[in-house]
Formats: C-alpha cells, structure tokens, sequence
C-alpha cells in the first residue's frame, strides 16, 4: 500500500465513523432534516450534490476508460456521500501499478 491509498483509506474510514456517528445521533431521516434547516444548510446540500454529481461523472468516464464497472461506487454515493468516490479511487489506486506494469510489457 502507498502513501496515497493509505491517505485516502484513513480518509475513508474517519469518514464512515463520523456518517456513523451522525447516524446514531440523529437517525438517517433526521441528517435530512436538518439539511433542510434552514437556508444556509439548504445551500450546503446542494453544493455538496452538484461536486457531487461533477465526481460520478468522472468516476463514470474513468472507469469505462479502464473498462471497469462504476455502478457500486455511484450506488454508496448516492446512499452514503463521499464513500462512494473514496473507495472508487483506493480501488482505482490499487489497479494502477498492475495495469502500468502490463502496459510495459505489452
């Protein structure tokens, strides 16, 4: 493992304990209502649903260029946020010495 996928991993995982965390808080109806709060949290929702949005459409774009399936990822992130985009590129990370290498061999 790299530097860059170990980054990305403890990314990864200090984000699913605070999803967790704010889950068991507030429930998973709850988060959404207090997305909607007011307006300045209205904003923030949609700001974060177009990156968002802009991040599956790369993921999807990269992963038919690497002739891969994107479904999964855009499912966790549609569901769960930013987990979907980070575990697309820990995977993407952990393919790339294995496809560098046979391309050199090719």
């Amino acid at each position: 493992m790299n530097s860059k996928q170990l980054g990305i991993l403890v990314l990864l995982i200090d984000f699913l304990g605070l999803e967790a965390y704010d889950v068991w808080r507030y429930g998973f109806a709850g988060i959404f209502e207090l997305l909607f709060a007011n307006a300045a949290t209205a904003v923030a929702f949609t700001d974060l649903c177009i990156a968002l949005g802009l991040v599956m459409l790369w993921m999807w774009q990269d992963a038919r260029a690497r002739g891969t399936s994107v479904l999964p990822y855009v499912i966790l992130t549609v569901g769960l946020g930013s987990v979907g985009p980070l575990l697309y590129l820990l995977v993407r990370e952990a393919s790339v010495p294995r496809r560098a290498l046979f391309a050199a061999r090719a």
